[in-house]
């Protein structure tokens, strides 16, 4: 991969006609070694959030060596790690599926969240006697701007059967949630794991792992967390509070935490109608979440020897390249009033979920691909 010391020093060599992934090794690095250093337990990396081989590359280097996975795509693609542990932590998957995670590639931890889940993992491993399972609980996500609750997890009724009928077959027997993505309060983690400690002491069956699930936010114009000091703080606290404090892993699986800084895309404005620019990547790219989610992301012009190009104190909305009109953005994107055709724009924070979300609608999809050795326009560390 190229390497370039700014989007602005590759953009005075090149004028690309395609957008382009800019990747930024170093902001992965530091986002995973943070989480390494902090986070109580053991940190596992969500590898739906971005799992090209770069970025996966980035992280184990750091020292990540445990992987929430949700497919058998997601499982193959994490084998040229060395030493990597698969927690295939979807909790519906078919029987062939559990059946070749377990078999081929010696996925260990299952998740469920049902009785005829928990049933296809022990009959598509034939009664296994060394399986970690975790039962994933249902939980309010009130404080994230993605909420996650409704498709999976068992209630609060249905939990204690479960969690004995799996403590029965399982080697290592779990807990997990999802507090839901870009969770923007700490105390989303704190009153779940009260939660999860309610459980534990009615079901009256020990558990010897707790995994927190994601949920760590990333910084955005539109979206301000606090510290993520203050998450591991609020963590830790409830954590130790458990009855089975002593005795129990806790674990996190982190994905837009770890990589939205690690990614941007440099796109080409390919017209102006007022305030709405045409640019040639958009919500069936690697922008999605600024259709779908209304998130803004931080954005700068880098079109290389633009002198007149002024403050930025406009609010513009953005149309992607394909002839869909759901490929619109609605921002609003502050940038300078003088932008238009063949200038180029960085937009940041696209590093989680921006590349595995992108498709090829319309013939659109493909990126250039460079390294750059400069900082993100935001971040969390």
């Amino acid at each position: 991969m190229r390497v370039f010391s700014s989007a602005e020093e590759y953009l005075r060599h090149h004028r690309p006609e395609r957008p382009v992934l800019a990747f930024r090794p170093h902001a992965a690095t530091r986002a995973t070694k943070w989480f390494l250093d902090n986070f109580p337990g053991r940190v596992l990396y969500a590898t739906k959030a971005n799992d090209s081989q770069p970025v996966l590359d980035a992280v184990a280097a750091a020292g990540i060596r445990g992987f929430d996975v949700a497919s058998l795509a997601e499982i193959e693609r994490i084998q040229s790690i060395d030493g990597a542990e698969l927690y295939y932590m979807n909790p519906v998957k078919s029987r062939g599926a559990i059946a070749r995670a377990y078999r081929e590639f010696g996925a260990r931890c299952f998740a469920f969240d049902s009785h005829d889940e928990l049933g296809k993992i022990l009959t598509a491993t034939d009664g296994a006697e060394d399986l970690t399972l975790f039962l994933r609980i249902a939980c309010p996500n009130t404080h994230s701007l993605i909420p996650l609750e409704g498709k999976y997890g068992a209630s609060t009724d249905e939990a204690p059967a479960l969690l004995l009928r799996a403590r029965q077959h399982a080697a290592r027997l779990g807990i997990t949630f999802h507090v839901g993505s870009q969770a923007v309060v700490p105390a989303a983690f704190g009153e779940v794991l009260t939660q999860v400690g309610q459980l534990i002491v009615s079901s009256g069956v020990m558990v010897d792992a707790i995994n927190i699930g994601g949920g760590f936010p990333a910084r955005y114009p539109h979206s301000d967390p606090p510290g993520l000091d203050r998450y591991i703080e609020e963590i830790s606290n409830a954590a130790n509070a458990l009855a089975v404090k002593h005795a129990c892993e806790l674990l996190c699986e982190p994905g837009r935490a770890l990589v939205a800084e690690a990614e941007a895309v440099i796109v080409r404005v390919d017209a102006r109608r007022g305030n709405a620019l045409y640019i040639n990547d958009g919500a069936f790219g690697s922008l999605f979440d600024a259709a779908y989610s209304g998130f803004r992301f931080p954005i700068r012009c880098v079109t290389p020897d633009r002198k007149d190009v002024g403050p930025a104190q406009t609010a513009f909305s953005f149309f992607g390249p394909t002839c869909d009109s759901a490929d619109y953005l609605p921002g609003p994107f502050v940038l300078p009033d003088a932008l238009g055709e063949g200038d180029y724009l960085e937009i940041g924070q696209v590093g989680a979920y921006g590349r595995v979300l992108a498709n090829r609608f319309n013939g659109f999809g493909d990126f250039e691909e460079i390294s750059l050795t400069d900082e993100p326009m935001l971040s969390m560390f």
